[in-house]
């Protein structure tokens, strides 16, 4: 099987070193050609022209997405984790270890899932208005380091904080979701939302890859309230059941009104600011190797 290896060269577990040994392990079961990221949105552009019978991608969380955002469905991904987080792949059942990941490619063994849209975009995990994008756009206003690496867990954690603590401890309800309103809403495509170092935080525990969309939304929360929503994800329980909490499972369209323009973000990637939104399924969309 021919495949076009995708990486991202600047992701956080991405060297030249990790790349020759990818291949040597993905050698395998494919013939591989390797092609590097330049610029954000290149990755589009390299699913789309790339050749083969599989795409495979190597590198976080953002290249995964474009990747998805550039393919017809018509071959097989493979998802290796490459960033700092990579939560996609690790909730794909796949080692931490890109090397480790590689080596279980090789046995290609194929799942169909499906993928969210927002606004037409898609998204893999989650996607979301409010606490959660906020935060993203934050650590993204930290910068980079010199070797182009996105800040860490405990960034996105002063995040949350800061964001919480410049609304005075409460957020308030700017969002209507599906004609409800809420401050903020999580949109999931399974259940694994995001990492906290090892350990993975469930905001939608019921949601599966293989089926639609899972939401969770919570109206007028104070930073108590937020705690316990946090605490709920870490032990796997439902954020929805949350005093001032609603949500939804395994639908097929969410729409939201924001009150004043707000940051969007899918699969932890800014997408500015919308003030309606439409999330919707794209059932049975791709094959994914796991």
């Amino acid at each position: 099987m021919r495949a076009t290896l995708i990486v991202n060269p600047f992701a956080s577990a991405v060297s030249e070193e990790r790349v020759r040994a990818v291949e040597r392990e993905l050698g395998a079961a494919f013939e591989v050609e390797t092609v590097l990221t330049e610029r954000r949105g290149h990755a589009i552009e390299l699913a789309r022209e790339a050749g083969g019978d599989a795409i495979l991608v190597f590198g976080g969380d953002g290249v995964a997405n474009e990747v998805l955002n550039g393919v017809d469905g018509a071959r097989a991904l493979g998802f290796l984790p490459g960033g700092g987080t990579s939560v996609l792949a690790r909730a794909l059942g796949l080692p931490r270890d890109p090397i480790d990941a590689a080596r279980r490619l090789a046995e290609r063994r194929e799942r169909r899932i499906s993928l969210g849209r927002v606004n037409g975009r898609r998204f893999s995990f989650s996607a979301g208005i409010g606490l959660d994008s906020e935060a993203v756009r934050r650590v993204d206003a930290m910068g980079r380091s010199a070797d182009g690496q996105r800040p860490g867990d405990a960034a996105f954690v002063r995040a949350v904080v800061a964001t919480v603590r410049v609304n005075g401890w409460k957020l308030p309800d700017r969002l209507e979701v599906d004609g409800r309103p809420a401050a903020l809403v999580v949109v999931a495509k399974d259940a694994v939302t995001t990492y906290l170092r090892s350990r993975p935080l469930r905001f939608c525990p019921e949601a599966r890859f293989e089926l639609g969309l899972d939401y969770a939304a919570v109206a007028h929360p104070g930073a108590l309230t937020l705690w316990r929503g946090f605490v709920r994800a870490y032990m796997g329980r439902r954020v929805a059941g949350l005093p001032g909490g609603f949500g939804g499972h395994d639908v097929d369209r969410i729409e939201v009104r924001c009150r004043e323009p707000l940051p969007l973000q899918a699969d932890g990637e800014d997408l500015g600011n919308v003030e309606e939104v439409v999330f919707d399924c794209e059932r049975d969309a791709v094959s994914v190797f796991s």
